[in-house]
């Protein structure tokens, strides 16, 4: 889990616990996900790996991933993608 989300909302150990069991899936395809924020039972999550830049993430996201944490943790509306640019370690001037 990321400092982002140390701190954190009440049913951030659930959705966890939910990602967790899904992650076997994503790394079999060379992906993954990270737990970013939940805001007003609105899930941020960041793809990684293969599944950034998937033409199926999408998918993945609403009809997977989304799906299964509404039914199993209470109070979870939604999810979005984190867009924020990955750090690569690598700079425009390199």
């Amino acid at each position: 889990m990321s400092e982002e989300t140390q701190g954190a909302h009440p049913m951030m150990t659930q959705v966890e616990a939910v990602l967790e069991e899904m992650r076997p899936m994503l790394h079999a395809d060379g992906g993954d996900i990270d737990l970013v924020s939940i805001e007003e039972g609105v899930v941020n999550v960041r793809l990684r790996g293969a599944c950034a830049g998937c033409p199926a993430a999408a998918t993945t996201l609403y009809e997977g991933i989304a799906k299964v944490l509404e039914e199993r943790v209470p109070g979870v509306r939604g999810i979005v993608p984190d867009l924020a640019p990955m750090q690569t370690g690598i700079s425009a001037s390199d």
